[in-house]
Parts: C-alpha cells; structure tokens; sequence
C-alpha cells in the first residue's frame, strides 16, 4: 500500500489542481491592501446578507459535495438552486461547491483548480448575484455552504506572476516551479513570504463578507505552510457573527485535527477500505488499524471526512458501484464511513445511483437524474438517523469487527448503537461477542427485535441496531 501523501500525489497526478487566485484589483490599485507584513489591515466589502447561524459543528456535518460543471446540463447555479429541496431532503447540512473561480488560459488543461482570480466569479457559472441567490437559498433551507479553496498555488496568468513575481517560488534558472512536474499550468507561492500570507487572507475574508458564506475546504492542504494556517485561520474565526467550517484535504493530522482545522479528509480510510478490503479481500480489521492512527492524541471533536466517492474518486478511479461490488456493496461501505467515527460526504449523483464518472475538466458530461427512489429513501433514512443519534455522531466506538465483518458500537449516555456490516460479497456467519450480548437490541428503523443468537449477514448486508 502506498504512504498517504504518496498516495494523494497519484489520485491528483491528472487532476492538475489547484486554488483560486486572488482578484488583481486587491493586489493593485482598488484595495489598499497592506503587503509589507502578516499583520495587514483587511479591507472588506460590505457584508451581503446576515450571518447563518445554522452552521453544524464539524462532528455534526453531512457534506454534500458539487461538481459544477458535471452537477447539470446547464452547469450554472442556477441548476443547483432548482435542485436544493432534493438535497435537502437527502439529509445533509453542508453544500461543498467545487471552485467557483475564473481558471487559467496560459498552460491550460481546463483545470477549475488553476485558479486566475480569487475574488471574481468563473462566468461559465454565473455572476457574483447567481451565487448570493444559491448562498441565500441554501441558507432558507437550513443548508450551510462551503467554498472549494485552492490556495497553495495560481495559475501562471495571475496578476500576481507579474505584479509579484518575488511571491513565488523560483528554480535556479529564475523559471516559476509547479508544485509537481506533472501538474503544467499552476505556479507554486512561496509561503515563507509574509504578503503572500496578507493577500490570501484578504480573499479569503472577501467570500464571506460579499457572499455570505460559511467555511471552506482547503485544497491540497499539505502544501501551504502550518504557520499560514494557524495565522490565516484565527483570522478568519475572528470574524463577528460568522461560524465558520474548515476542511482540510491533506494527511498532516498534526496540522489539522490539532492545528484549527474541523475537519481532515481521511486518505487511509479510503486506501484501505477501496484497495485492501474490497479489491484485495484483506482483513476488514485494518479499518481498526486506520482509526488508531487517525485519533491518537486528538481532541475529542476531531474527526475525519469519509466517502465512498468524491470529484477524484469518482473521474480517475470509478464510481462507487465500480470500486465497491455494486450498489449493495457501496453501502455497506457507506455505513462504515458515515457511522463509525467519521463525517460522510456524498457526492452528486451517488444518491441516485448514477453509474457514470462525472467530468470537472474536458468535456461535459453532466450527470443524468434518472429517479431512484429506493436508493434516495436509504441515503435519507441513514443521514436521518445519524443525524438524530448523538451516540452516533459523539459517541464512544468500540470495534468487534471481523475479518469479513466491520462490527462495532457507538456510545453515549445511555444511548448505545450498534453497527454490523457485511463487506464481502458471500453470506458471513458472524458470531456476537459476549460483551455485546444477543438480547435487547433492536432494529434502528423499524423497531423490530433483532434475531442475534446464529447471526448470518448475507453478502452485503448491513444492520443498525439500537438499544
């Protein structure tokens, strides 16, 4: 098995990242901003809107995650606010919009992730008003929304290449340096510079004053510096009235379950759960082995993202019927990352079952929302009862897994939840620890007394019980 940051660098090597530039007139004339120190004044727009104050603590989450380009055919905002009710109704509390950003044309691969301007709108989604209307929509449904930020380097026509040249790193020949050779049309910022530190800030500052919006995911996280981090992020909490949610997409816990971050993307999880369990049938127990690492020492609200799909995932890998044994087979996965100890996210699509990759570079294949109800109404169910269970969401996990069987408890108060789910596709007899005990429980949706004595999962099967 790969080391995670080995592992990252190969899902994104075709992906040719990366985070949103800043909009020249803040850099320029127009903005006033201070570039001689970290300690900058900001000057901030007008803010839009009032406050939301319905964003969930990091441990509370459900992520919905938008591809913009692949969302609908019409591939605007528009098309995500007529389908904010269905969203909604899934059971999430967070919309995630992939980068909204202007990209670059020099070096270009179409990549929304070489970012050429970090305050304007990309026209190909609408305009600055489209996107308050879907920040505003969003919020009248109860939905908090996130921005995609792509920070650790711009574009190569970015004004900053010629207005700030010295903000970026140089190889000895003077030439600007990718962050990865394979990774063509971006430019790597130089986080040892205290402006680059102030301007980014100052972007970042800009969305939630001008949209109204309500955290961030922080793309390739492990690049920028932990002291830009810690800087940028006490910032931005300092804001009066906003709570805002940060996601770092990056493996360096130290950085991010201790360092200010909500959230931290679990690349383990996915590595083993998709490589070692299901295309290689290795023990089920590894997820044992993932969940030590991820948590030691780390403060009691620390928790990392899961899925079973997300934009890399699903474009360079496959979608979750591919990568899982099919439908059946993805949701027992899905289980185990939505309930034990983890944050799910969902990407679009995946709630209907949609059995094509979805595009977010090159030509559009926008997904087709052919109704699937039964497999809608199982997602709601599931995010229905996570949501409502706080023993779920805070409580203690206990593992009694398997090595075909992830099986373990949830507990808090006296609420206890107990979680058994079938990874192979082949019936598993699975014989119930004493600790856990055969009487009482009951199934989570139904009510109904589960039968544990000669307990046999048939493939793929998943129970959530409760007591």
């Amino acid at each position: 098995m790969f080391g995670l940051a080995q592992q990252f660098l190969l899902m994104k090597k075709t992906a040719f990242f990366f985070f949103l530039t800043l909009q020249a007139g803040l850099v320029g004339a127009g903005a006033a901003v201070a570039h001689t120190t970290s300690k900058a004044a900001y000057h901030d727009p007008a803010q839009y809107g009032r406050p939301f104050a319905g964003v969930p603590d990091g441990r509370d989450a459900a992520i919905y995650q938008v591809n913009m380009r692949g969302f609908s055919q019409a591939g605007n905002f528009k098309a995500v606010v007529a389908r904010l009710d269905s969203i909604k109704a899934l059971g999430v509390n967070v919309v995630y919009l992939m980068p909204i950003f202007p990209i670059g044309k020099l070096r270009a691969v179409d990549s929304p992730f070489a970012v050429q301007n970090y305050t304007a709108v990309n026209p190909e989604f609408g305009a600055l008003a489209d996107l308050r209307a879907l920040v505003d929509a969003a919020h009248q449904r109860g939905l908090a929304v996130m921005l995609d930020w792509v920070g650790n380097h711009t574009s190569f026509d970015h004004a900053w290449v010629t207005e700030h040249p010295d903000w970026y790193v140089h190889d000895a020949a003077g030439n600007m340096v990718n962050p990865i050779p394979d990774w063509k049309d971006i430019a790597q910022l130089n986080w040892a510079k205290p402006e680059v530190h102030a301007a980014m800030i100052q972007a970042l500052r800009y969305w939630v004053f001008a949209a109204n919006i309500d955290g961030y995911r922080f793309d390739y996280a492990d690049g920028p510096s932990q002291e830009f981090f810690t800087e940028a992020l006490a910032n931005l909490r300092a804001i009066p009235k906003h709570k805002l949610l940060m996601l770092a997409e990056g493996d360096k816990k130290k950085y991010y379950l201790q360092g200010g971050f909500d959230l931290c993307y679990d690349f383990g999880f996915m590595n083993v759960l998709k490589g070692d369990i299901f295309a290689k049938g290795k023990s089920v127990r590894l997820i044992d082995s993932v969940n030590t690492a991820n948590y030691r020492k780390a403060p009691a609200n620390a928790r990392m993202l899961r899925y079973i799909s997300n934009h890399d995932i699903n474009a360079w890998d496959g979608t979750p019927q591919q990568l899982f044994g099919g439908q059946r087979g993805a949701m027992s996965a899905f289980v185990v990352a939505a309930y034990m100890r983890g944050v799910p996210l969902v990407y679009n699509g995946q709630e209907v079952g949609y059995a094509e990759r979805v595009p977010f570079m090159g030509a559009r294949k926008p997904i087709v929302w052919t109704p699937n109800p039964l497999l809608t109404r199982e997602y709601q169910r599931l995010l229905k009862f996570r949501n409502g269970s706080a023993a779920v969401r805070h409580g203690a996990l206990a593992s009694y897994s398997s090595d075909d069987v992830c099986a373990f408890t949830k507990t808090l108060g006296r609420e206890q939840v107990l979680v058994l789910a079938n990874l192979r596709n082949a019936a598993v007899n699975y014989p119930m620890p004493a600790s856990v005990g055969t009487r009482g429980w009951r199934n989570a949706f139904g009510g109904q007394p589960a039968a544990l004595d000669h307990l046999t999962l048939q493939p793929y099967q998943y129970l959530i019980l409760k007591k």
